[in-house]
């Protein structure tokens, strides 16, 4: 009888606080501001080159991922994909949306030289260094923690220079139950936290 209302309490807390079954699941990852970006333009200019960005994490094919009260584990993809896909459209509507025109550029040598024989007021790369969500399902709740960090490089052709900042956000937290939908919006949140703050003042 014991073990009857064990197994029973076990099975309704994975119903209850449990989450989402295993399998993959894409997050469509947007960076929808908070802050008004409109000023801008004052900065970098009318129209920006994007260079390719840099997944540079040891894992590149998720971007997070969830163990349930059995420890079968959920993953997590961007969408679009690959990462650095995502962040640039992402970006790349925000800005055009702003009145900055990107341009994407498939190389750039990072040096302030280069700024000289550019069309565009300024170019753009980042460098994803970290990018991961980790849930893991208990009775009590989901713990779920979860880190972004890049390195941005920004030369604007007007000050001459190659402006570089790393950004980091981290965030840890216990919630009722996780479902793909509210990692997702966690995700989007801290990219608008990172993206509102750098944009307010970028170099």
């Amino acid at each position: 009888m014991k073990c009857f209302l064990c197994l029973l309490i076990i099975c309704l807390s994975s119903f209850v606080l449990g989450s989402a079954e295993a399998g993959t699941y894409p997050l469509n990852l947007r960076y929808q501001p908070l802050k008004d970006v409109s000023s801008l333009q004052a900065k970098i200019g009318s129209t920006l080159e994007m260079a390719l960005f840099k997944d540079e994490r040891p894992e590149t094919l998720y971007i997070g991922r969830h163990t349930n009260l059995e420890g079968d584990s959920t993953y997590f993809k961007s969408n679009p994909f690959p990462l650095e896909k995502a962040i640039g459209e992402s970006l790349s509507d925000v800005l055009s949306r702003n009145g900055i025109k990107t341009i994407p550029v498939t190389r750039w040598d990072d040096k302030p030289e280069s700024l000289r024989n550019m069309e565009a007021d300024s170019i753009l790369m980042i460098e994803i260094k970290r990018f991961w969500t980790e849930g893991k399902a208990s009775l009590f709740g989901t713990k779920v923690k979860t880190v972004i960090q890049f390195v941005i490089h920004l030369g604007v052709k007007k000050e001459g220079k190659i402006f570089t900042r790393n950004v980091e956000v981290e965030k840890e937290m216990t919630v009722p139950r996780s479902t793909p939908e509210r990692v997702e919006t966690m995700m989007n949140q801290m990219l608008t936290e990172m993206f509102d703050s750098y944009f307010s003042d970028p170099y």
